[in-house]
């Protein structure tokens, strides 16, 4: 039995996306407790609706998470609720912060990158990748 795939009805998959999250205007927002927070954030959604997050960094202007799924969500859905559920929180905690910034609307994120369906060499490719950039 190979733990590289998951099994559920007759079905076997290993279904991974890495995602980079980017502020609205790129304005370099994440840095010390909002970061802290925001990773927290990332990965009480990921607990709560059951995907696992695999590598996750954040650099000043936005945050790079590889993320593993059931066959039953959509990237789409995923994206979504990452996105108005990190806004939501960090306005709800850090709102005289980000209302200097973002003067019209509530907003945080406002670009998202996805890179789909990554193999295996590509899901170690990423995590170097975030290795390094950490070590900067």
């Amino acid at each position: 039995m190979d733990s590289r795939y998951n099994r559920h009805n007759r079905r076997k998959y290993s279904l991974k996306v890495y995602i980079v999250l980017v502020t609205k205007y790129r304005k370099q927002l994440l840095k010390g407790s909002i970061t802290d927070d925001v990773k927290q954030e990332i990965l009480d959604i990921a607990n709560t609706r059951g995907y696992e997050i695999i590598a996750i960094e954040t650099d000043k202007d936005h945050i790079h998470f590889l993320l593993s799924y059931g066959t039953a969500d959509r990237v789409c859905d995923i994206v979504k609720i990452v996105k108005q559920e990190t806004t939501y929180y960090l306005w709800q905690k850090y709102s005289s912060v980000l209302s200097k910034q973002y003067w019209e609307e509530k907003n945080f994120v406002h670009m998202v990158i996805l890179l789909a369906a990554l193999e295996k060499c590509h899901q170690q490719l990423y995590k170097n990748i975030l290795k390094v950039r950490d070590n900067k």
